[in-house]
């Protein structure tokens, strides 16, 4: 059975305004309305039809109806995607459903959207900010991943296939060059060739681990790029054997791609998110400093306490992402962070077991349904 009718309304009037941010950002206005305002309403919206978030609130003695600041309401562990269904509405009423790579030991994390245009709109605002600056309209979108047909479920798939067709020239199928689990290494190279003679710039999208056995193939020749291409590099390696530290990457990438450092792009996002970071290297940002877009707040975060660290001090990433409507809007991940003058450095995951304070509000948003999804 579907939702009732009211509580749809209510999730539509907070997508909207979610997306009002969207279209502020892209039209270069300020902020429709405060950050903390639209964050307390997600809170409340949660917390009403979220059981676990519920549940969660209660545990840290939270009342979201007197909510004010955005960093009392309290965060969604990671894991507990793995775990429970966390989402306001069915699962006949979800309209895209997104699970982590498998990577990791155990269960596949699951983010389901109901309304996964607000999803495509916030990523495509801020890939085109962080990604096409300096680039007249389009560019020759090329992704070293698979397309949304042969992963349905990845997040990442659905946001290089929408910038392959919103960004670039081709349909998104044929801007994906790993099919099967295999790169075309053949069609990749012709249609770089293809783009040089006609002096198109290329965009190109790939995760650090596929540009890693990517760059083994090359065996240190050379795959250049058109001038003015940038590379947008995503993801680490996790689950790995191997690795590759990311300034010798960023190097590695410069010289057989034959760009400059600058025109490389990390990129940070995860499948329990609807919004992604961007290094700000092609607007004269440092590597490695990534920044957050309007909708969204990075907040380094004692592993233990949950509490706020001080400025410049190391925490784990407490991540507030208005574009997470109706699924948890404060996501707590394992991720180690750091603020800088210009935005937040990432500094790779906390080694060993989950933190003791992500285990701690893991175990009060289960509560007594710990058997949920395991």
């Amino acid at each position: 059975m579907s939702l009732p009718s009211t509580r749809f309304a209510e999730s539509d009037a907070l997508h909207e305004r979610a997306l009002a941010f969207v279209r502020a950002f892209e039209s270069g206005e300020g902020a429709p309305e405060p950050f903390e305002a639209l964050a307390c309403d997600l809170a409340r919206f949660q917390a009403s039809h979220v059981e676990g978030y519920a549940r969660l609130c209660r545990a840290r003695g939270v009342d979201p109806g007197s909510l004010r600041d955005a960093h009392e309401a309290p965060a969604v562990p990671t894991d507990a995607f793995k775990l429970a269904r966390v989402a306001a509405f069915t699962p006949n009423d979800a309209r895209a459903t997104f699970r982590t790579s498998g990577t990791t030991i155990g269960a596949r994390g699951t983010h389901e959207m109901r309304r996964p245009e607000t999803y495509d709109a916030a990523a495509l605002a801020f890939g085109r900010w962080a990604l096409m600056a300096g680039l007249p309209g389009k560019a020759e979108v090329l992704v070293l991943g698979a397309s949304p047909r042969e992963a349905p479920d990845s997040s990442l798939s659905r946001m290089t296939a929408l910038f392959a067709e919103k960004l670039g020239w081709t349909n998104a199928e044929d801007a994906h060059f790993v099919r099967d689990g295999v790169l075309d290494l053949a069609s990749l190279d012709e249609r770089v060739a293809r783009a040089t003679v006609k002096g198109e710039s290329v965009l190109f999208l790939a995760t650090a681990f596929a540009i890693v056995h990517l760059l083994d193939a090359l065996g240190g020749a050379s795959f250049r790029l058109p001038p003015g291409s940038r590379v947008m590099q995503t993801g680490g390696f996790k689950g790995r054997a191997r690795e590759v530290d990311g300034t010798t990457l960023r190097r590695e990438i410069a010289r057989a791609f034959a760009v400059e450092e600058s025109a490389i792009v990390g990129e940070y996002g995860m499948t329990e998110l609807s919004s992604q970071f961007y290094e700000a290297t092609l607007q004269g940002g440092e590597p490695n400093v990534y920044v957050e877009p309007p909708w969204a707040r990075v907040v380094p975060v004692d592993p233990e306490t949950l509490a706020p660290v001080a400025e410049g001090e190391v925490g784990i990433a407490r991540i507030e992402d208005l574009m997470n409507v109706d699924s948890a809007a404060f996501v707590l991940a394992a991720d180690r962070v750091r603020r800088t003058p210009s935005g937040f450095e990432l500094l790779g995951r906390l080694p060993g077991a989950s933190p003791r304070g992500c285990s701690i509000a893991l175990d009060e948003l289960l509560g007594e349904d710990r058997r949920v999804g395991s």
